[in-house]
């Protein structure tokens, strides 16, 4: 049975871009390498210029990740014992394959008792297309026992060295809670989320204040 696992090192990080090619197998699917989010905007904004995503991440060290075969269960577990939103998804060489969210989890518990078949071709009056296709989505979802079954697979990501102003603007145009950040080969460093962008803009802001 998988475990959630923490380590303690950081990977190093010497390459602009993650070019690497392959696939991660496993019983069930086929895993596409991650892709790297470059810069929407090469023009660096305002004192953030001088700040990368490494400045502000959270480090592998600190870390809750889980592996394609983790139970459902215990990722549950986790995601409520330490208030978590979602997990990176790791292989046994740390490499990122995927990435699982509170949304998944949760929203394929609470629907667990409610089959495909019993759902109308259309949505009902009161219900939008939108909601209607989520739905739809975690259904065919509902007899996944391992994290592999419901993960996004290959992320969008990003590297250490972006800069944080690129890395604040890809959060906000894709409207994500937080980003995977790898190394050149694909192994997982850390996460930057939309916290550790507010709180880089007020350690910005403080420290141009003083």
């Amino acid at each position: 049975m998988a475990s959630i696992s923490t380590p303690s090192s950081v990977l190093p990080n010497s390459r602009p871009a993650f070019t690497g090619a392959g696939y991660i197998s496993s019983p069930s699917t086929r895993f596409r390498p991650p892709t790297v989010a470059t810069a929407l905007s090469s023009r660096d904004v305002g004192s953030s210029a001088a700040y990368r995503v490494g400045d502000f991440m959270t480090k592998k060290g600190n870390l809750q990740v889980v592996k394609p075969s983790t139970t459902v269960d215990q990722a549950l577990e986790v995601l409520v014992e330490k208030s978590l939103s979602g997990f990176p998804v790791i292989d046994d060489d740390w490499k990122l394959v995927g990435v699982v969210s509170d949304y998944d989890l949760l929203a394929l518990c609470a629907i667990s008792g409610v089959h495909v078949e019993e759902m109308n071709i259309f949505p009902d009056v009161n219900s939008s297309w939108k909601r209607f296709k989520e739905m739809q989505k975690l259904l065919s979802k509902t007899n996944g026992e391992v994290v592999a079954d419901l993960m996004t697979p290959a992320p969008l990501v990003v590297r250490e060295a972006m800069n944080l102003e690129s890395a604040a603007r890809v959060l906000l145009e894709t409207k994500l809670h937080r980003l995977p950040v790898v190394d050149c080969d694909g192994k997982l460093v850390g996460i930057i989320t939309r916290e550790d962008i507010v709180r880089a803009g007020l350690h910005i802001k403080r420290t141009h204040q003083s």
